[in-house]
C-alpha cells in the first residue's frame, strides 16, 4: 500500500520574522549560545512526526512540475484543474527578467524556461500574458528550442514538438551486455542506470503523443520548424566523443533493418527489469527522472493505465507533492526523511540532548527500522556482501547509499533505542556494508563501488547531470566520522586509504570540492570534522591551510556563503551571500582545526545568533545542496585554482541540478552551535555540548 499522507515536518514551521539581535560582533556570550540552542531544540521537538522522523521539503526547479504535466498528457490522463494549480506555482517561480532558473539567484535557463512555457501553454495560459511574453523573449534570445538540452528535446519529441531524428538512439539490447563490457547498464551511476533502461525503449521506439494544435510551441523556433536543422552536433573527428557519435549513427541506421533477432527478448527483459525495480511507494529509485521515464516506457511496452504498476506509479506522486493552498501544487524531485532525521539526531546530540531523550529514542527507533535488508543493484559488484545500508527516502530498497548509512550509524551508535540487541546487529551489518563499499582509490561513492568508467559519459544524450558515481571527499569524510564513532582504528588499512584519498583531493590553496553540497565550503566543512574524529593530527599544515582558506572567505557580516555558480567558475569558490547552513559548515571547519576561539569563528557565531528567528530556525532562500554539478563525470571539473576560459561554464548551470533542503537551515546551525559551545564551554569550565540534557516530549 502506498503511503500518501506523509507531509514534510518542516512545513509546520510558523512563518515569523523579526526580533533578531542587532548588536555588534562579539557582544554574545556562551549563555546566548545556550538560548539559541534551546530555541532550536524546542523547534525540532515541535515539528517531529509522531513516528519519530523529521523531513523537510527538497526544493529543486519547476521542470519537475512541467514534466508532470507532460507525463499526464502522454499517459492520456490530463488533469486540467491540477494543471491550473501547477501553472500558478510555475508562474510564482519566474525570475527577474522572465523565464525560469535552476537555482535561487540564477539567470533564466533556456531548457527550464522552454519546459515551463510549454507546460503553462498546455495548462491554458494566454501566450500574450506578461509572464508568457517575457519567457518567450528569453527563449528566443537564447536560441530557441534548437539550442535546448537533449533531454528537453526528448520530452518535446514525445509530445510532437521536436523531430525524433534530432535525438540520439539507444537500443534495448544493451540490457544483455555483461558487466565487463563498456556501456553495460551497471557501468552507469544508479540514477543514470534507472533512467537509461527505460530510455532504451523511448529512444528506440520514439513514442509520440501530439499536443492539441493550440498548445503547439512553433513560436519558440527562431527560423520556424520547417527550417530547423535537426541533426545532432558532430564532435571533432577521431575523438572519443566522435567515435561514440559514429556508433550512435550506425545504431540509428541499424534500427531500419527489417530483422532484429534480439529485439523481442530485449523488450521483455527491459520490461521485467523496470517492473522489478519499482519501489513500494510507486517510484523508481526514489527520484523523479527514472520514475517518469519508466511509466512512459511501460506504456510504450503495452501496459495500460489500469495496470497495478502504472496505478501505483501515478499514485506515488501524491506522496511527493506539496500543496500550500487550493491554487498551487508542486512535486518534489525526491524526499529526504532518512537524511533529515539522522542529521537532526546528530545535531541534537552534539548540542546537549540526552541519548535517552524520548525524541531521540523515537527517531533512532524509526531509523533502525529503515535499514535496507533487501538486495539491490550494488550487489552486482558485491554479490557476497550482506545488505545493511540506508536509503535517502521512505522507500528505496534498490539503492541504499553510503552517505545516509554513515550519518545513521553515527546517530544510532550514540543513542538509546527500544531494542538494544537490534541496534547491535544493525551497527554490525551497517558498518560491514559501508566498509565493503569502499572504492579502490580509498574513497566512497554514494551508491556503487568503483563506479568510475568515464567512457559511459560519452553517450550523446547525456548533456545533463552526472553519469557516473565516483568517490567524493564529502561522503568519504562522513564515513570517517562514523567509523571513528564505531571505534575503527586510524591505523586500519581502510582508514589509511581513505585519509590518503582525502588528502590527495585537496585543492592547491587549501579547500576541498563539494560533490553533494555547495561547494568548497561544504567539502571543507565535511573533511576537517572527519579527519579530526578519526584522530588525524589537526596541527598538520594541510589542515591549517584549509582553515586559512575558510577564514579568507568570511563575509563582512560574519557569515559565509557560496553561490552554486562556483561549479561554473572557480573564481567564485567560497563567494556568495551569507547563509545559515554554509556559515555552519565553515564554523565546523574552524572548530575542528582548533580555531573555535578565533576572531573568525566568533564573528561566525555572532552571525548565527543575530540572524536566528524567534522560532529557532533561520531564513535561507539560497540553494546550498547539489544533485548534479553538471559535469557528467561526477567529479571535479577544475583541477587548478585558475582555469582556462574554455573550461568555464554558464552560471545558469544548464547541465546541473541544484537543490535546497529546507531543514538545512535548522540542523546544520544547531550542530555548529553545539560543537562551538562544547569547545568554548570546556575551556571556560562550563558544561559543553556533550552534557546530557534530558526532557522533551
Amino acid at each position: 500500500m502506498i503511503e500518501t499522507s506523509k507531509k514534510p515536518t518542516e512545513a509546520r514551521l510558523p512563518q515569523v520574522r523579526g526580533d533578531r539581535f542587532s548588536g555588534r560582533a562579539g557582544d554574545y556570550s556562551v549563555d546566548s549560545v545556550d538560548v539559541a540552542i534551546n530555541r532550536t531544540h524546542e523547534l525540532l521537538r515541535d515539528i517531529q512526526d509522531p513516528e519519530g522522523w523529521w523531513w523537510g521539503e527538497l526544493e529543486s526547479n519547476p521542470t519537475m512540475e512541467a514534466e508532470y504535466v507532460f507525463l499526464r498528457h502522454i499517459l492520456g490522463i490530463p488533469d486540467p484543474d491540477r494543471n491550473r494549480k501547477i501553472a500558478n506555482y510555475i508562474e510564482s517561480k519566474e525570475v527577474e527578467g522572465g523565464g525560469w532558473s535552476l537555482y535561487y539567484g540564477s539567470p533564466a535557463d533556456l531548457s527550464t524556461t522552454i519546459e515551463c512555457y510549454t507546460a503553462m501553454k498546455i495548462a491554458g495560459r494566454d501566450v500574450d500574458s506578461p509572464v508568457m511574453r517575457r519567457a518567450r523573449e528569453v527563449i528566443l534570445a537564447k536560441g530557441g528550442v534548437p539550442r535546448a538540452r537533449v533531454f528537453t528535446k526528448i520530452w518535446l519529441a514525445m509530445i510532437g514538438q521536436w523531430d525524433w531524428k534530432g535525438t540520439p538512439y539507444l537500443p534495448p539490447e544493451i540490457i544483455f551486455l555483461p558487466k565487463q563490457v563498456p556501456f553495460n547498464i551497471y557501468s552507469f551511476a544508479s540514477w543514470t542506470r534507472a533512467t537509461v533502461v527505460p530510455m532504451t525503449i523511448i529512444l528506440s521506439e520514439n513514442p509520440t503523443f501530439p499536443l492539441a494544435p493550440e498548445h503547439a510551441i512553433d513560436e519558440l523556433y527562431p527560423d520556424g520548424r520547417e527550417n530547423t536543422d535537426y541533426s545532432l552536433p558532430s564532435p571533432s573527428m577521431f575523438s572519443a566523443d566522435w567515435l561514440v557519435f559514429v556508433g550512435d549513427r550506425l545504431l540509428h541506421s541499424g534500427e531500419k533493418l527489417p530483422i532484429k533477432p534480439l529485439r523481442k527478448t530485449a523488450r521483455k527483459r527491459v520490461k521485467e527489469w523496470i517492473i522489478d525495480h519499482q519501489e513500494r511507494d510507486g517510484s523508481w529509485g526514489g527520484i523523479q527522472p527514472p520514475w517518469v521515464y519508466s511509466l512512459i516506457a511501460l506504456k510504450a511496452l503495452g501496459l495500460d493505465n489500469d495496470h497495478p504498476v502504472m496505478q501505483k506509479g501515478m499514485a506515488g506522486f501524491e506522496g511527493f507533492a506539496i500543496t500550500d493552498s487550493e491554487d498551487s501544487w508542486r512535486v518534489q524531485a525526491c524526499v529526504s526523511p532518512v537524511w533529515d532525521t539522522a542529521l537532526a539526531v546528530n545535531a541534537m546530540l552534539d548540542s546537549g540532548v540526552a541519548p535517552d531523550d524520548p525524541a531521540i529514542v523515537r527517531a533512532s527507533d524509526w531509523l533502525l527500522a529503515r535499514q535496507v535488508r533487501a538486495p539491490g543493484d550494488w550487489q552486482v559488484q558485491l554479490p557476497s556482501v550482506e545488505p545493511g545500508g540506508w536509503a535517502f527516502e521512505f522507500d528505496n530498497d534498490a539503492y541504499p547509499d553510503t552517505d545516509d548509512a554513515a550519518e545513521v550509524l553515527l546517530a544510532i551508535e550514540r543513542t538509546k533505542v527500544s531494542d538494544e540487541a537490534e541496534k547491535a546487529r544493525s551497527l554490525e551489518t551497517g558498518l560491514r556494508w559501508v566498509m565493503a563499499m569502499q572504492s579502490s582509490n580509498g574513497g566512497w561513492g554514494s551508491f556503487d563501488k568503483n563506479n568510475t568508467s568515464k567512457i559511459t559519459t560519452r553517450l550523446p544524450f547525456f548533456d545533463f547531470g552526472e553519469v557516473i558515481d565516483p568517490p567524493s571527499v564529502d561522503v568519504t569524510a562522513h564515513i570517517l566520522e562514523a567509523m571513528a564513532e564505531l571505534s575503527v582504528p586510524i591505523n586500519s588499512p581502510e582508514v589509511q586509504k581513505a585519509i590518503k584519498y582525502v588528502l590527495d583531493e585537496q585543492e592547491e590553496d587549501g579547500p576541498w570540492f563539494g560533490r553533494w553540497g555547495v561547494n568548497y565550503i561544504y567539502g571543507t566543512g565535511s573533511v576537517l570534522p572527519g579527519l579530526e574524529a578519526i584522530g588525524f593530527d589537526m596541527s598538520d599544515i594541510r589542515v591549517q591551510i584549509a582553515a586559512d582558506w575558510v577564514e579568507s572567505r568570511q563575509n563582512a557580516d560574519g557569515g559565509w556563503g557560496e553561490s552554486c555558480a562556483s561549479y561554473a567558475d572557480p573564481a567564485l569558490r567560497g563567494r556568495g551571500e551569507s547563509t545559515a547552513s554554509q556559515t555552519a559548515w565553515a564554523l565546523l571547519s574552524l572548530i575542528s582545526a582548533g580555531r573555535a576561539e578565533g576572531e573568525a569563528a566568533t564573528k561566525g557565531i555572532d552571525y548565527l545568533l543575530s540572524t536566528q528567528r524567534p522560532d529557532g530556525a533561520w531564513d535561507e532562500p539560497q540553494y546550498t545542496a547539489t544533485g548534479f554539478p553538471g559535469y557528467g563525470i561526477g567529479d571535479r571539473r577544475f583541477k587548478r585554482t585558475v582555469s582556462a576560459e574554455k573550461d568555464l561554464l554558464p552560471v545558469e548551470l544548464p547541465a546541473g541540478f541544484m537543490i535546497k533542503y529546507h531543514m538545512y537551515r535548522i540542523y546544520w546551525p544547531l550542530l555548529a552551535l553545539g560543537r562551538y559551545r562544547d569547545r568554548v564551554g570546556q575551556r571556560a569550565g562550563r558544561r559543553g555540548s556533550r552534557t546530557l540534557i534530558a526532557g522533551g516530549k
